[in-house]
């Protein structure tokens, strides 16, 4: 899996984030993914600054998600969303992150249309507020001083990875947190490589050890987290998305459709010019 972030949110992103029209039961539900897709494009990505990154992300959050959120028919002043920083394989990155409360149909749709338009390899839809037990374990990493930067937390990434090297997969952060979630593949193995005793413990030694400011493990719990992706080089087309969303055990029927594609291609086209004339303003 490529291009998607781990992990998750404070407490304090999910509260007070408003209802869609969802049925009373529907959980507030995170969705992780990014906006630059450099590689697919043919980009170069290093030549962008990690601020340049996050001014165009945060442009992409007021500009392309409203409109499709409004193709969804997901009213977007019901949707809280984020940019910060996030980390997948050792690089840290401009991340968005979205909440806001619905049903499985309903999240499987968002999740492949912002797949679809950004081409991401896959979103990350987690409940932190599981109903059941939760299939997937995370841990907070907490800093005493302040919200740490992408420089920072790039560099705390790097020293968990020091520690261990299955907690190099990826983290996000969230004011003075860095969520970094334990994910499991469809048979439920971690890909850390790690159990979820040993992915805590390693990562309250690295808070222990890291050289910057006081960081230590404030907690960790279970959560519910699926992938809904596209493999881009077998579906250059975002098929996946389009047809199955890769969404739930099995995956579940179409939830994009033709006429929602077309319209999807419009921003899709329009996302990509604009990546194009940052990426020309960059070099």
């Amino acid at each position: 899996m490529r291009n998607w972030t781990y992990a998750l949110v404070a407490a304090g992103f999910l509260a007070g984030t408003g209802a869609v029209a969802q049925p009373a039961e529907a959980p507030t539900l995170l969705f992780s993914y990014e906006a630059m897709a450099f590689g697919l494009l043919g980009l170069d990505g290093e030549k962008a600054s990690y601020d340049e990154r996050v001014a165009f992300t945060r442009q992409v959050a007021e500009d392309a998600l409203p409109q499709i959120l409004e193709l969804l028919e997901i009213p977007a002043e019901q949707v809280k969303t984020e940019v910060t920083p996030g980390g997948y394989l050792l690089e840290t990155n401009a991340s968005l992150q979205s909440s806001f409360e619905a049903d499985d149909a309903t999240a499987d749709r968002f999740a492949a249309a912002v797949g679809y338009v950004f081409r991401q390899w896959s979103v990350l839809v987690t409940d932190f507020t599981p109903a059941g037990e939760g299939d997937t374990g995370y841990a907070v990493v907490t800093f005493a001083d302040h919200p740490p930067g992408g420089d920072e937390a790039q560099d705390f990434f790097e020293h968990a990875a020091s520690v261990n090297e299955g907690l190099g997969g990826g983290y996000t952060a969230f004011g003075r947190d860095l969520f970094f979630l334990n994910v499991t593949d469809e048979e439920g193995n971690p890909y850390s490589g790690l159990d979820d005793e040993t992915f805590v413990a390693d990562l309250a030694r690295a808070a222990e050890s890291y050289a910057g400011q006081e960081a230590a493990v404030s907690r960790s719990g279970r959560a519910d987290a699926r992938f809904i992706g596209n493999d881009w080089e077998a579906s250059p087309n975002g098929e996946d998305y389009a047809e199955n969303c890769w969404g739930g055990t099995p995956p579940g029927p179409s939830c994009l459709g033709v006429g929602m594609t077309a319209k999807l291609d419009e921003l899709r086209a329009a996302h990509e010019a604009s990546l194009r004339a940052a990426a020309g303003q960059w070099e």
